[in-house]
């Protein structure tokens, strides 16, 4: 197991750093900053074949985050293919999804790095939180415990990746009210911790919010690239490329 985990490890740092060749990710604070938060945009997320990779795409990595058997693959699945698989076996180790937008006659790429939740593969995963634009974290409605591990997995991301980094709160399996162990009130409290951005609900079976979770997420990542772009530098928290090389990058899973 520990050499599996090792090649994993090596095949997916080789990944990291051919997309940091491409980025620009500089802790430098600009002079002058871009005021960007009376500026409306409009996110329209396309259907394009599944290798799709435009040139003048910009692109945005999203980490999500959760205990095992919360839904985030089924959620990612669902925005990304607009799919539900009753039966989904659990992540190992992590997969790679792209999702494209369109925001203000841009193209955006959300490169989404979804992680396996289990214990085992905990030091594998934190591997993968270097350089992410935003974190999406997941619990189970359901599942009381799922809950309960949300400060473990805010301290981890602050940990290993960047310590001011936007997160997105989502409490999924909306449609299993009947079995609730977590009100709603109790998920939107985390709309007082300074980085939460924002909290939804959310049914991956019946896809209840689940793109609008992903145009608003592309929406955020725009502002913050059109604020910083004409400095060229970004806050740790705002990791962005251009790709205009239309250099491919291959997905693959950990198994």
């Amino acid at each position: 197991m520990e050499n599996k985990n090792e090649s994993i490890i090596n095949k997916n740092n080789e990944k990291e750093e051919e997309i940091k060749k491409e980025e620009i990710n500089h802790d430098i604070e600009p002079k002058k900053e871009i005021n960007t938060e009376n500026l409306l945009f409009e996110a329209k997320i396309l259907n394009v074949p599944e290798n799709y990779e435009p040139k003048n795409v910009i692109t945005f990595k999203i980490i999500i985050i959760g205990n095992s058997g919360v839904g985030k693959t089924s959620i990612t699945n669902n925005a990304v293919k607009n799919v539900f698989f009753e039966n989904y076996r659990s992540t190992i180790g992590m997969e790679i999804f792209s999702l494209f937008l369109k925001i203000d006659h841009k193209l955006i790429k959300l490169q989404i790095w979804d992680t396996c939740g289990q214990e085992i593969y905990r030091s594998l995963i934190t591997n993968f939180y270097r350089n992410s634009s935003l974190a999406i974290i997941v619990y189970s409605i359901e599942k009381k415990e799922s809950f309960k591990d949300i400060d473990m997995w805010i301290k981890e991301l602050k940990v290993n990746s960047s310590p001011d980094i936007k997160i997105i709160l989502i409490g999924n399996k909306s449609d299993l009210a009947d079995k609730r162990e977590v009100s709603y009130e109790e998920g939107a409290k985390y709309l007082d911790e300074p980085e939460i951005i924002n909290f939804y609900e959310t049914s991956a079976k019946t896809g209840d919010n689940v793109r609008k979770i992903f145009e608003e997420v592309g929406v955020v990542l725009y502002k913050d690239y059109i604020k910083y772009k004409d400095q060229g530098s970004l806050k740790s928290s705002s990791t962005f490329r251009t790709n205009k090389s239309n250099k491919k990058v291959k997905k693959k899973t950990c198994c």
